[in-house]
């Protein structure tokens, strides 16, 4: 086989050499790490310790120049080598309190570098992308299935214009309503905006493998001992991972932090999925009313959580 697929992936894996090279570690986000060394780093931050000879056959590294990088890094704090419990001739390596923060900061930069790569795409070529990534993976025998890491971040800019847009786009795929909704979700996200209390309000967006995935809003309710919990969205694709549920507990979480007494919220009684969260959590029903609303015939609830 001289051509056709063989020649693709030539070519791709040229290209992609290349875009890692756009990434360089010790350039491009000011470290004094190799990519190698962060991708070392990284493998420990995400597990509770690896043998160094699991170390080695995770990343194909060379034994030598992995030795190398543990000594560097036992130098300076950032992991410690200890025997193997398992077997004696094996050596456990783990990240120290200082290596995990070193871990989080170079991770933090490589989700901004690419988020700055990506950032020029459309949504529907981010998705396509994303999509394309994972079939090179599956078709070409990757038998592991991509860890899933779930992140929860502070608004950045435009992430509210992404919450108007994914919520019209969702609820009108999956519910059939009208653009009185999306109207609606602009006119919250605005008033957001406007009028932003970062000590009685805040925001979480979701990412999925450093995707937009989820997003909930906390917010004034007009008595100063309720807070109101506003948007909960998850992306249908990144359903399955208890996105939802983490992003209502952040909720719960700042509103009992901030002072609050209680936690609502309105919803529709279609909205199954959120639902079973906010039981889970602890809110309880305290009304049901019918209504037309957003091109459609619902029952809208009011829910309560007492802090």
């Amino acid at each position: 086989m001289g051509g056709g697929p063989v020649q693709e992936i030539r070519e791709f894996n040229r290209f992609y050499t290349n875009l890692i090279g756009a990434l360089d570690y010790s350039r491009k986000l000011h470290t004094p790490y190799t990519l190698t060394e962060a991708r070392v780093l990284y493998e420990l931050a995400h597990s509770s310790g690896m043998d160094a000879a699991d170390l080695r056959t995770e990343l194909s590294v060379d034994a030598g120049q992995l030795s190398r990088m543990l000594a560097k890094f036992e130098e300076r704090g950032l992991v410690s080598r200890t025997q193997s419990a398992q077997d004696a001739r094996r050596q456990r390596v783990e990240l120290t309190g200082g290596g995990r923060e070193t871990a989080a900061l170079l991770d933090e930069r490589a989700q901004d570098a690419v988020a700055v790569m990506v950032g020029g795409l459309a949504a529907e070529d981010r998705r396509r992308l994303t999509e394309a990534m994972r079939t090179v993976r599956e078709v070409l025998g990757d038998a592991r299935r991509p860890r899933a890491e779930v992140r929860m971040r502070e608004p950045r800019p435009g992430d509210l214009g992404w919450v108007i847009q994914r919520n019209a786009q969702v609820y009108t795929t999956e519910f059939g309503w009208n653009d009185e909704y999306e109207a609606l979700v602009a006119r919250i996200v605005a008033d957001f905006a406007a009028d932003f209390d970062p000590e009685r309000e805040a925001a979480w967006m979701a990412e999925l493998n450093g995707e937009p995935a989820g997003w909930v809003m906390c917010v004034r309710d007009g008595s100063p001992e309720t807070a109101r919990l506003r948007l909960l969205l998850v992306e249908p694709g990144a359903r399955g991972h208890g996105i939802g549920k983490r992003l209502v507990e952040e909720c719960v979480g700042f509103a009992r932090a901030a002072g609050y007494r209680e936690l609502v919220l309105w919803t529709n009684d279609v909205l199954v999925a959120a639902r079973k969260i906010y039981q889970q959590v602890g809110f309880e029903l305290v009304k049901e009313e019918p209504h037309h609303s957003f091109g459609q015939d619902l029952i809208g609830q009011d829910w309560r959580l007492v802090l």
